[in-house]
């Protein structure tokens, strides 16, 4: 459902409708310092799966002044220039500049990778592979999706991210020169309840705190976010004469990225799925391949979530996935439907079974996953882009 037709919905409400409750969600951009590590580890990752579809990566980062280090296991046919993957990411983020906290020519580059032979993990044939492809570890993994945007997103992480994006895209064009890229945002939206389902009624806050140079005017800064940034982004019928704005809280912030804060791999879980929605497993993404579970079925729980939404099943659900090491089929499958739905959670779980191969090797098959498509996720969040696989609605038989 668009935001306009929520919010002209919602005009027509009385007061004695209004059992409203605020939710806040945000989000970082890619000059952060997690990030930046993220970014590293999945650049990595494709890398090794652009010449090896059977690459079995797990890459971690940290990153702090000067100094990146990437450390792990990865088992490849690929033969991979560190230094150049390393140093060709973190001049994409925009630090190239020991001033900004970070020069990808000059930062140094520490690898610290137990790399192993494929030749033992490697002799099946592709296929034989992926059908034989087991859980790489337990955990339990979520989905969700519900109705309040075309996304089928919460528009509190959404909004977080495209203020993020906005700020990236003023810098590179130069609409605003004195942007620095460790960016970070916040979204407060004012919710009614909707028979199970929210309906986003105002913005009540955004926060933005931006890395910048030291030659811009506090007040200037605030009032160009706003204008630049809040106005451009934000729906204009979001946003009324209650609305709180806090631009760069804490003043100055020249001093930003890997200057002002370590980064890490994998720190950054809930920017990178649902801002606090639904639930979380706790397993981060970067960094992996698809034959850990903590990345692909937590794909594959969105994309499942986002086919019962489109399909009209429900208004807004959670799905959750257990898998043990080393067994192929999940060991469970769970949907929350917060009431929005005529089927009850056992006719929905029987729909999932009926229309997904919920195998590993099936998601890795039906999303493919084995393609280079990493290091594009590690950036506003691993299911704001429309054009990933999981985010295309599947048409289900029911």
């Amino acid at each position: 459902m668009h935001a306009s037709k929520l919010i002209t919905m919602n005009s027509n409400s009385t007061s004695s409708q209004r059992n409203t409750f605020l939710f806040t969600s945000e989000s970082v951009g890619e000059g952060h310092p997690d990030k930046i590590a993220d970014q590293v580890s999945d650049a990595i990752l494709d890398a090794c799966l652009a010449e090896d579809p059977l690459s079995k990566v797990a890459c971690e980062t940290a990153v702090k002044t000067g100094m990146i280090m990437v450390f792990g296991e990865i088992t490849t046919k690929a033969a991979l220039d560190y230094q150049k993957i390393i140093r060709s990411t973190i001049k994409d983020v925009g630090y190239d500049a020991s001033e900004k906290g970070l020069d990808y020519k000059t930062c140094n580059v520490l690898v610290a990778i137990e790399q192993q032979s494929p030749d033992i993990a490697q002799c099946l044939h592709y296929d034989e592979a992926l059908e034989k492809l087991s859980a790489g570890d337990q955990g339990i993994m979520f989905g969700y999706a519900t109705d309040e945007t075309p996304e089928l997103l919460p528009l509190t992480i959404l909004l977080s991210h495209k203020l993020n994006a906005a700020m990236k895209a003023a810098r590179q064009d130069g609409s605003i020169p004195w942007l620095l890229p460790d960016t970070k945002t916040q979204v407060t939206i004012e919710y009614a309840h909707d028979n199970g389902a929210v309906n986003p009624l105002r913005v009540h806050t955004v926060v933005i705190s931006a890395q910048h140079t030291d030659d811009v005017a506090t007040d200037e800064l605030r009032a160009v976010l706003k204008e630049k940034i809040v106005r451009k982004v934000i729906p204009s019928n979001f946003l009324d004469d209650r609305t709180i704005y806090h631009m760069q809280p804490s003043g100055r912030f020249v001093i930003g990225g890997p200057q002002g804060d370590a980064g890490l791999t994998g720190r950054k879980i809930i920017v990178d799925t649902y801002g606090g929605w639904g639930a979380h497993g706790g397993g981060a993404f970067s960094g992996k391949d698809y034959s850990k579970v903590d990345r692909s079925a937590a794909y594959a729980a969105r994309w499942i979530t986002k086919s019962l939404v489109n399909a009209k099943l429900v208004r807004r659900a959670l799905v959750q996935l257990s898998y043990a090491i080393g067994v192929v089929e999940p060991l469970s499958i769970f949907v929350e439907t917060y009431g929005t739905s005529s089927k009850s959670s056992e006719e929905l779980v029987q729909i999932i079974r009926n229309n997904f191969d919920l195998r590993p090797g099936g998601i890795v098959r039906e999303l493919g996953l084995t393609k280079p498509i990493y290091l594009k996720t590690a950036k506003n969040g691993h299911f704001t882009d429309q054009s990933f696989p999981w985010e295309i609605p599947k048409t289900l038989k029911f």
